[in-house]
């Protein structure tokens, strides 16, 4: 084998490094090369696009993400697909398959879950959405000679066309466990099965019992979204509860000794944060090659919008207990600008560019670059650099109805001056300062800037993160956006990062 799923056996650290390796076809990875971040460092979603329901692979050192594209489903005609040798710098292969290639596919082509096999490249999918038996579609199989594709269609009719123990024939996750035997975990309208796949990966086995499907519902609460890994001989299993339209939806899982359970739910482990996103589920899994490190991958709907279909494509760190069950998984909001792009920015004014790993803004009154986040208590750290004689630069934060114009948003700024000031000050259409203190050395050189936010309270820091520079008390606005603003003046920013305070 070249390649292998990320959710095969966990291999440990130091002296099993290189049989880990080994055994996934993979090269060994150098501590150079190991994607060790608490997140997607360089920010969510890590790609651009309306996108859902994320699986992944690992094909010759290269991290694969292949999504359902985001459309209402008389659009959902093709799948597009993202690689990236760091899990920072992504590149899209658009149409790596489409309906013209599928010819019992019409649309709804949903949740495609790739896998590799004797140098074949496999990419299961969803099509046609049916509702019962009596129609057309269910999931299929496609297959490639390489990673990127093109797939066409392997058996020319689906795989699975029916409803079986009450499961709709959708949301399919491929496992191939560490005896080679391959397993397909799936199902929607709150059924789980399981069925075995040939070697062939496109014909069913059966069981020892003699049947060909498996019901593995975890808990009455299952909806859909199954997906499966191993690790330290235990198997998991993860599912995703709620309404896929609204805010409920997350991501439960369960453990067992078996590929086949049986799973009782143990926690709901992703969930939304009304700070940062909602609608967070159908997640995949990523392990590092060679290591303990494990991301969840999944779909998630920016807090502003309200279209069913606007989910984009993110990522965080998933960690472990003692005991090995998963501990419950935060959205963090970061973002270093290292893959040169503004993935989930919004501006208003200004000229505002990624580059070089940085967020440079050109000289404006008042252009303002904001994330869609909804924090009350929070502390906020900013990298901020002025680039001109004038002005200032800072960040913003609680803030609302945001448009172009030099004060056109209520919240708060907290910036540094050209004059060698740092100030705090009360924007609502208007401005008024707040406080201020001298800083040293503005022009030019690079100042870490912190402000913290807790009920009334507002400290802003300046380098110096233990004394803060300005303490005030303002009630005026509770929450909004956090994000970064010059007026008159250019500046770099680099290293957002927003988290819980209080």
């Amino acid at each position: 084998m070249t390649a292998s799923r990320f959710r095969s056996a966990s291999r440990a650290l130091a002296a099993l490094l290189v049989s880990g390796a080994m055994v996934a076809g993979l090269a060994p990875a150098s501590a150079a090369q190991v994607p060790d971040y608490g997140t997607a460092e360089a920010g969510n979603p890590f790609v651009d696009g309306w996108y859902a329901d994320p699986d992944v692979a690992i094909y010759d050192n290269t991290y694969w993400v292949f999504p359902t594209t985001s459309r209402v489903y008389a659009e959902q005609t093709h799948l597009d697909a993202f690689s990236s040798k760091d899990l920072v710098h992504w590149t899209k292969h658009s149409n790596v398959l489409t309906t013209e290639s599928v010819s019992w596919a019409k649309y709804a082509v949903w949740a495609p879950a790739p896998i590799e096999r004797d140098g074949k490249y496999y990419l299961y999918f969803a099509a046609n959405d049916i509702q019962s038996d009596s129609e057309h579609g269910g999931i299929g199989v496609a297959v490639a000679d390489r990673p990127e594709g093109p797939y066409s269609d392997a058996l020319g009719h689906p795989l699975i066309d029916a409803f079986h123990h009450g499961a709709q024939p959708i949301d399919q996750d491929v496992f191939i466990d560490d005896d080679g035997q391959a397993y397909m975990y799936y199902g929607g309208w709150g059924h789980a099965n399981v069925v075995k796949l040939n070697e062939d990966m496109t014909s069913l086995g059966t069981f020892e019992d003699g049947s060909t499907y498996r019901e593995i519902t975890p808990t009455p609460e299952y909806v859909e979204g199954s997906q499966m890994f191993k690790r330290n001989g235990k198997y998991y299993l993860m599912w995703s509860e709620g309404g896929w339209t609204g805010p409920n939806y997350s991501v439960s899982y369960a453990m067992a000794d078996s590929p086949l359970g049986p799973f009782t739910k143990l926690d709901k482990v992703l969930a939304q944060d009304p700070a940062v996103a909602r609608g967070s589920g159908h997640n995949s899994v990523i392990n590092v090659p060679g290591t303990d490190i494990w991301y969840i991958v999944y779909h998630r709907r920016p807090l502003s919008e309200t279209n069913g279909n606007h989910r984009q494509l993110a990522y965080d760190r998933m960690n472990f207990n003692e005991d090995g069950t998963i501990a419950r998984i935060t959205m963090k909001v970061e973002d270093n600008f290292a893959d040169d792009n503004t993935f989930g920015w919004k501006t208003y004014g200004g000229q505002w560019t990624a580059k070089a790993g940085q967020l440079r803004a050109d000289r404006s009154a008042g252009g303002k670059a904001l994330l869609d986040t909804n924090f009350g208590n929070f502390t906020q750290d900013t990298d901020v650099r002025l680039t001109s004689s004038r002005g200032d630069a800072g960040v913003i934060f609680r803030a609302t109805g945001a448009a172009v114009g030099t004060d056109s948003y209520r919240g708060y700024y907290a910036g540094i001056t050209a004059a060698g000031r740092v100030v705090l000050g009360r924007a609502d259409n208007s401005w008024t300062e707040l406080a201020s203190a001298p800083v040293s050395d503005a022009i030019g050189k690079p100042h870490h800037l912190r402000v913290t936010a807790v009920g009334s309270s507002i400290q802003v820091f300046v380098d110096d993160l233990t004394t803060p520079k300005l303490s005030v008390t303002d009630t005026t606005h509770a929450s909004g956006s956090n994000g970064v603003r010059v007026f008159g003046a250019s500046a770099l920013f680099d290293n957002v990062e927003v988290r819980p305070a209080g």
